[in-house]
């Protein structure tokens, strides 16, 4: 996969193996991503299905993009929708998604790159891979999460964080069998270029197999792991995970994740999401695009984007409008 990485994992910082006397966080369970559609019909893993919202706050939504092999004329995208109450984060690992918006906002993201998306007071938006990858076909792979938004901060102007690739804080465990993408947050000093509204934490990690990492985690956030690809387990009692699945783990302050001697043949390592935030712990109405705190306010949502007053679609591209700057 070329999301950022490095020759040597030698050369990068180092995480302690483990601090004396800290609980190690054990599963509290294991669930399985249900797969569905998404947008105008690309396939994903709905990450967080089946579990307790309790578990999950600040995180609403988690899916896993792809991974597919398209055909040339098969990649898809979503057709313009709105958003408000939230943020979202779309982290690419194959293939090209442009991103616009009813306020400007946009651009393209591959390879590792990220864009941080604040709906906030709402706007539309939309997503889609460039002619040229339609015409060309490729392999699609990435995630969105989305991030819920404290009450006070609902209705912040729309915002947006481009993370190229090679910005992402790296570093690698105690014995450099791991290699840590800190996209936000910070890990044991190890600190990400994205800038929260909500505390919290983004890694993607990848494990040798028949390696075992442990890394710190603020006691004070929750603490998930997705299996993007490969085998392997959780916590000091090994609990077995793979491609697909979701760990909830409870209280402590580390993390422990190894990899199977033998990985499936597609991928060589074991490869996770890990996130963790504070919980907001405030109500939530949530309906299609809108997370808001009561229901009046989803349907406020609802009837200002029928007013049109979450914007109104572009009529030039975001990419033509680029492509003058830049010329």
């Amino acid at each position: 996969m070329p999301a950022v990485t490095v020759d040597d994992w030698t050369v990068l910082p180092r995480t302690v193996a483990a601090r004396p006397n800290a609980e190690d966080r054990a599963p509290i369970s294991v669930t399985t991503a249900p797969q569905g559609y998404e947008g105008e019909g690309f396939p994903v893993r709905r990450a967080f299905a089946g579990v307790d919202p309790r578990h999950l706050d600040p995180f609403i939504h988690l899916d896993q993009m792809g991974e597919v092999e398209y055909a040339p004329g098969e990649p898809k995208g979503t057709p313009w929708h709105p958003h408000r109450g939230f943020e979202t984060v779309t982290y690419m690992i194959d293939g090209v998604f442009d991103h616009q918006d009813s306020h400007g906002g946009g651009g393209s993201i591959t390879d590792g790159d990220t864009q941080w998306m604040t709906a906030g007071s709402g706007l539309l938006h939309i997503e889609r891979p460039p002619e040229w990858l339609v015409a060309k076909g490729g392999l699609f792979h990435g995630f969105q999460l989305w991030v819920n938004l404290p009450k006070a901060k609902k209705w912040l102007p729309p915002n947006y964080q481009d993370i190229r690739a090679g910005e992402v804080g790296l570093g690698a465990s105690h014995d450099a069998g791991a290699l840590i993408r800190v996209i936000a947050g910070e890990v044991d000093g190890i600190k990400g270029p994205g800038s929260t509204n909500t505390p919290m934490t983004m890694v993607h990690a990848t494990v040798s197999p028949d390696a075992e990492m442990t890394i710190p985690w603020r006691p004070d956030f929750n603490a998930l792991v997705y299996v993007m690809n490969g085998d392997g387990y959780v916590g000091q009692a090994r609990r077995p995970i793979r491609t697909g699945q979701l760990a909830v783990l409870g209280h402590g302050e580390a993390i422990t994740i190894g990899a199977s001697r033998t990985q499936e043949g597609r991928h060589a390592t074991l490869d996770v999401v890990i996130l963790g935030g504070e919980p907001i712990r405030e109500p939530i109405a949530w309906a299609g695009p809108f997370v808001m705190n009561t229901r009046a306010e989803v349907l406020q949502a609802y009837e200002d984007f029928q007013k049109g007053k979450l914007g109104t679609i572009p009529s030039v591209p975001h990419a033509e409008i680029q492509g003058e700057y830049l010329g």
